[in-house]
């Protein structure tokens, strides 16, 4: 009798020990292996979406100041006033930039209405010409008047013209991010827009961007933006936008900062606004 209790008590022993060990293996297997956030549950290709529309905002008006600095550190600075504008499917949105000061530069103006199913629409507007350019695909590499910024990079181009891959996490000016590797899936698109590829750290909180780098059309690395000062401007819809942006070329050492300063959201916004019309008054 004795030794059937003392059999029976190893045997639950040993059950009881690899119970204990299976719930380890389990526990270690799940546990993430640099000790941040487990696998995010989203996908690259959702990520994406999700930074497409947090910054999709009914409207906002802003006063901003762009300034352009060389590889020797002179600077040139320029005064805009932006008015954007969320258009009716609330996916699309409409833009206008209209520069104030200096002088050589004042009545410029930049117009983008965007559409889902198809090519954006953009013109710019230059006083010496007196009318209004519609812009082709093939200008979304050239630069918006004379700063790092291309007019590709005024959009946020469509997420599923790209192929999105997680490359993991990584903490950016103290906030933790998802890094997503973004190629277009076109040769032709990749030749409009001048990347080859581009990798994006988003917040993990809010998915806006932190950091872009951009490739060129020979994969080396092309340009860096800097993106902060983010400011929650719609608390119902979580909407946010970036009140700094800075652009560095990193093939050249020139770069260009743009702050936007006294945003409002919200405001009224007229639809004659976002014409070539309006575009071509001074």
């Amino acid at each position: 009798m004795r030794a059937t209790r003392v059999a029976m008590s190893v045997r639950a022993l040993w059950t009881a020990s690899v119970a204990l060990t299976c719930v380890l293996i389990i526990s270690l297997a799940s546990a993430p292996a640099n000790g941040t956030n487990p696998a995010p549950e989203l996908s690259a290709r959702d990520m994406m979406e999700k930074n497409f529309f947090v910054s999709r905002i009914k409207s906002w008006k802003s006063e901003a100041t762009m300034v352009l600095i060389n590889d020797k550190g002179q600077t040139r600075e320029r005064k805009n006033t932006t008015f954007s504008v969320l258009q009716p499917n609330g996916i699309d949105s409409k833009l206008l930039v209209r520069f104030t000061n200096p002088a050589d530069i004042q009545g410029t103006a930049f117009l983008q209405v965007e559409h889902i199913d198809g090519d954006d629409d953009q013109w710019i507007y230059l006083p010496a010409l007196g009318k209004s350019r519609r812009l082709v695909a093939n200008n979304k590499k050239d630069s918006f008047v004379g700063s790092d910024f291309s007019y590709g990079d005024l959009s946020q181009p469509k997420v599923d013209l790209f192929e999105h891959r997680l490359l993991g996490t990584q903490t950016v000016d103290g906030q933790d991010c998802y890094m997503i590797e973004s190629v277009p899936k076109s040769d032709s698109m990749k030749s409009d827009l001048g990347y080859s590829r581009k990798t994006t750290w988003l917040r993990q909180d809010n998915f806006l961007e932190t950091k872009v780098e951009y490739y060129d059309l020979s994969n080396r690395l092309l340009k860096t933006q800097l993106v902060g000062n983010h400011k929650l401007l719609e608390p119902a819809t979580q909407r946010w936008v970036a009140l700094h942006r800075e652009m560095t070329n990193q093939q050249t050492g020139h770069r260009t900062v743009l702050n936007f300063d006294n945003v409002e959201s919200g405001i009224p916004v007229a639809d004659d606004l976002f014409t070539t019309r309006y575009l071509e008054r001074e």
